[in-house]
């Protein structure tokens, strides 16, 4: 799958990049029911329906609307259906709701997102200048987003369903081999003052990303890998959900509140540990890296080995030092941890919870117009996850990309990296 990754592209190389993110988005929802596109177990994931419709409105709305000649809209109705949290454009139909909406029917929904898509061809076959071409840049990378997104849906919503169905048969090996890997190597890094973030206009960065500043980071220690499914369960085996002494205090709140005793889609059986796939109920793979964790219990377990969470500096600072950015072989599922000396999984595995409040840089600047609302507002009482995930699209990946979501949260595709003071 191509990225919409420069700005300047002729239009026929942008219309095939188009093509290409728009085509992959339903390839993620060909094997799936009526039904399950209707889905939404919880109020933090959407229906895949309103995912494809979702980022249709976007090019609807912030292109077609504006810069297309005598466009016609779809559906009027739309403008509120699939809003998202745009303000700027209006009143948006309830987040947690949207699995109610049975009508549109999916088969509307694809026919409107070919009546986009054709629209979009056509403006581009005819008219193409910077601002139509930043928009559409923006818009692709936001469906890329959503597609990651979906496959954290879908395995939500089906995780729910006693009968732990399958969204893809298995196609690839799963590894039944638990020897434990040699513990984590902590890697040295010296203080150092580093440029973080970007300023490249020739290179795709949402706004949230800039500008490039400087970072006196100190002196301080990073491990090679993630933590592992094992090392994880010798957290629980030594009582670390019942011990206070390692969480936060609004993590020990939730934890309570939830009871919560293990990783979200853990299940203990028969006195065996399995865990809840993409390909459906698999035994648990200890040297695999532990992922759907929140923040809280990510802190947790770093104070239970004497560790912590790195700073999004320190990440980002030690990705661009080892210059790695590897996208995942198997979209999925991510693959067993590594027990060598080099620093690995930084892109291909899970999301990395950092020790980093979502805050805008110094000199940050929201995206002109209503599209500013895209990351800006959201910066408040949220975490900066840094990396990328089995689910992230392969060229949707860069060391500055920051993600972020609530401490409490754990259905997206989260998992651990360690970091220490260097004394």
């Amino acid at each position: 799958m191509n990225k919409p990754e420069t700005n300047h592209k002729g239009g026929d190389a942008l219309a095939e990049c188009y093509q290409s993110v728009r085509r992959y988005s339903l390839a993620i929802t060909a094997q799936l029911s009526v039904e399950d596109c209707q889905l939404q177990a919880m109020p933090d994931v959407s229906p895949c329906k309103w995912h494809l419709a979702h980022t249709t409105w976007f090019f609807e709305t912030f292109l077609l609307s504006i810069h297309c000649k005598n466009y016609q809209v779809f559906d009027p109705q739309f403008k509120v259906l699939f809003n998202s949290y745009y303000n700027g454009i209006g009143a948006q139909f309830k987040r947690s709701n949207r699995g109610s909406l049975s009508r549109p029917s999916l088969k509307d929904v694809l026919t409107y997102r070919a009546y986009v898509d054709k629209a979009v061809l056509q403006l581009l076959s005819t008219h193409n200048d910077d601002v139509i071409e930043q928009i559409i840049t923006l818009g692709l990378n936001h469906e890329q987003q959503h597609q990651e997104l979906m496959l954290m849906d879908i395995k939500y919503n089906f995780s729910v369903n006693p009968t732990f169905p399958k969204y893809k048969a298995i196609d690839i090996p799963i590894s039944n081999n638990n020897n434990l890997i040699k513990p984590a190597n902590f890697i040295d890094f010296d203080q150092a003052i580093v440029n973080i973030g970007t300023s490249d206009q020739t290179q795709f960065a949402y706004d949230n990303e800039q500008p490039k500043h400087q970072v006196l980071i100190h002196s301080f220690r990073f491990a090679n890998r993630l933590v592992t499914n094992g090392e994880y369960l010798a957290f629980i085996n030594a009582g670390g959900y019942n011990n206070p002494q390692y969480w936060l205090s609004d993590g020990w709140a939730h934890s309570k509140n939830q009871g919560l005793s293990k990783p979200l889609y853990w299940h203990y059986i028969d006195g065996k540990w399995f865990e809840f796939t993409h390909y459906g109920l698999q035994p648990l793979n200890f040297n695999a890296p532990v992922c759907h964790v929140s923040y809280f219990e990510a802190t947790a377990y770093a104070n239970f080995v004497d560790a912590r969470l790195p700073t999004e500096f320190e990440w980002e600072y030690v990705a661009k030092a080892h210059n790695v950015i590897k996208p995942s072989q198997n979209q999925l599922m991510p693959g067993q941890c590594e027990g060598d000396e080099k620093i690995t999984q930084l892109t291909d595995a899970c999301w990395q919870w950092t020790n980093s409040a979502y805050l805008p840089y110094p000199g940050f600047k929201p995206i002109e117009g209503v599209a500013g609302e895209y990351n800006g507002k959201f910066m408040n009482n949220q975490m900066v996850l840094r990396g990328g995930c089995v689910f992230t699209p392969k060229n949707h990946l860069r060391t500055t990309y920051r993600n972020f979501y609530y401490p409490h949260q754990a259905w997206m595709c989260s998992g651990i990296r360690l970091a220490r003071d260097k004394v």
